[in-house]
């Protein structure tokens, strides 16, 4: 598949699809699981560190992506409680 096919796929922009490939951007990680259909693998092989891969210094950047991914759905958690809590006053003000 092209990056513009996958990008269009995530419904992101091909130069967004291009920074995450490369490793610019961690925001694929928003994306896992959508990848992983598209590519018909599971999360565990995309996440895989092959210590015989050049490209994969040490299992301390496996550590690195594990933190990302909690921090950028901590952060979610975070905006859903608040959309949640905007919800429930709006919900309150209506009935008043």
């Amino acid at each position: 598949m092209s990056q513009e096919e996958v990008a269009d796929s995530l419904h992101i922009s091909q130069s967004a699809y291009a920074r995450m490939e490369s490793g610019e951007s961690s925001s694929w990680a928003n994306h896992i699981l959508t990848i992983c259909k598209i590519f018909v693998i599971a999360p565990e092989e995309l996440l895989k560190v092959d210590l015989n891969n050049k490209e994969v210094s040490s299992i301390s950047n496996a550590d690195q992506v594990s933190d990302q991914i909690i921090v950028q759905y901590e952060e979610r958690i975070k905006e859903l409680k608040k959309i949640i809590k905007d919800l429930k006053q709006n919900k309150k003000a209506l009935k008043s």
